[in-house]
């Protein structure tokens, strides 16, 4: 009896096995616009990321660069014969009854090919428009709709295999965690909003006509806002009850959370994460019914972009850019620490006024006063800076600062910290202190070059801060700007 064949030489890397391409039509066919490869494939075909039963297996994802219709096919040079219980992974059967692609990317090439040639020029993307600006490579434009419209639901059932590709622990819309059922339920549907980038240049064939490219987008979900709370009448009647029947959850309050955000790889890097993000983030700022405006669980990448875009607005607000340490103050040796920001007693207002949770308001705020201690203090990414020797006022103004970091780090790993004695508690609140001083030089000094870049052109965050925080969970929502 013969042995069984060498397993191992049959399995490969899902990750580089697949490839994600944009293509457009031309007269010679179908064109490339780009390519890219997954992240992350193992929501998709396990934890070790594997596809058994190839040798040089591909397998090419191509989206039409507009409307996203997407095709697969797989080519490979060999195929396991099965063997007993081992027999080669069923990708179509993975991808199409997991739920992750539509139907319609297991039609024919030709069918693919032929209707991307007979899309007609007058397509434009689902929604209302939202924005435009001009970028270095042409228009683009935010596209924004909801999820209860037929047409931004198909594009999401078309686009959502990207999520859990680019983004670690990301999931669908609609999806159960706790399920194994590729049903997905929208009965929330009216609740989510979907802000779509694109870019939209002069057709190569025809410079009459235009084409739009698909570069990214963004998801958005409204909670209730329970502040302040619905109470009944001061003396209600006997048969007082809440209202019945249905409730626009459109004129109610609410806190806005930005779920899900991706630029495709190809298109990172030019500033087109930053306009979308501060695109929501204005409409909501201005939006009534919206009380805050969250993130969830973003990864270090966009905390980079989150945190930079988020500087860059509240110090268009007179009363930000006022706040400032308050150096008459003398630190206690013992007891309570007085406020050390001159007009902290305005802190809570001006947050509610710029509509940032707290974590993240106090995070920027203490990037802001950071930025205000003199260069003989201040930490800085760059080796070469020739520093002046401190004086006691400039250490005084140091001390101040990273007391008010220290304050609030205690305050978010406090159950942590209250397990050890006190003396580890110091050190590990110093440790944190310095990766938090090197962090906030490192996104300065990207909110200065963005800035000085943006004036030109005119028109990982660490543990919170390190190892004291075991609680902090980085399964990424939005995948790099």
């Amino acid at each position: 009896m013969a042995g069984l064949p060498d397993l191992e030489e049959w399995l490969q890397d899902a990750n580089d096995a697949i490839s994600i391409s944009l293509v457009s039509p031309s007269k010679s066919g179908l064109s490339t616009i780009a390519t890219f490869q997954p992240k992350f494939t193992y929501s998709i075909f396990g934890e070790e990321e594997k596809i058994f039963g190839y040798k040089d297996l591909k397998i090419q994802l191509r989206y039409r660069a507009n409307d996203m219709r997407p095709h697969l096919r797989q080519a490979y040079s060999k195929k396991f014969k099965p063997v007993g219980e081992h027999e080669p992974t069923d990708v179509v059967e993975i991808l199409e009854g997991g739920g992750h692609l539509p139907k319609v990317a297991f039609a024919k090439a030709s069918d693919f090919e032929s209707s991307s040639q007979q899309l007609g020029n007058d397509w434009s993307p689902p929604g209302t428009l939202h924005e435009t600006f001009q970028g270095a490579d042409g228009q683009y434009e935010i596209w924004k709709g909801s999820l209860v419209d037929p047409a931004v639901k198909q594009l999401n059932s078309r686009i959502q295999i990207l999520v859990p590709m680019l983004i670690d622990g990301g999931s669908y819309i609609g999806s159960d965690p706790e399920s194994d059922s590729p049903e997905l339920d929208y009965s929330d549907a009216d609740r989510w909003t979907f802000f779509f980038l694109y870019r939209k240049q002069k057709s190569t064939d025809d410079p009459e006509k235009s084409a739009y490219t698909f570069i990214g987008y963004a998801t958005v979900y409204r909670f209730f806002y329970f502040k302040p709370p619905l109470t009944p009448p001061p003396s209600p009647a006997d048969d007082w009850e809440l209202p019945t029947g249905y409730m626009d959850l459109s004129l109610l309050p609410c806190r806005t959370r930005l779920s899900q955000f991706i630029i495709l790889p190809p298109f990172q890097g030019k500033g087109s994460g930053a306009r979308l993000y501060n695109s929501v983030f204005t409409h909501y700022h201005s939006h009534a019914q919206t009380h805050e405006f969250t993130v969830e669980n973003p990864n270090e990448a966009f905390d980079d972009l989150r945190d930079t875009c988020d500087l860059t607005f509240l110090r268009t607000m007179p009363e930000f850019n006022e706040l400032r340490l308050d150096t008459s103050v003398k630190v206690p040796k013992t007891g309570p620490l007085p406020p050390l920001i001159v007009g902290a007693q305005k802190l809570e207002k001006i947050r509610l006024q710029a509509k940032i949770a707290p974590r993240q308001f106090y995070r920027v705020l203490e990037m802001h006063l950071m930025s205000q201690l003199p260069p003989s203090v201040r930490a800085t990414m760059s080796l070469d800076d020739d520093v002046p020797s401190p004086t006691a006022a400039d250490k005084h103004k140091e001390k101040l600062w990273q007391l008010i970091v220290k304050q609030r780090l205690y305050r978010h790993n406090k159950e942590i910290l209250s397990q050890i004695d006190v003396s580890q508690r110091i050190e590990k609140l110093s440790e944190t202190l310095g990766s938090v001083e090197l962090e906030y030089a490192r996104l300065l000094a990207a909110h200065d070059r963005a800035a000085k870049h943006s004036k030109q052109s005119n028109g990982k965050r660490k543990l919170e801060e390190s190892s004291a925080d075991a609680s902090s969970s980085k399964k990424a929502r939005v995948e790099d700007p």
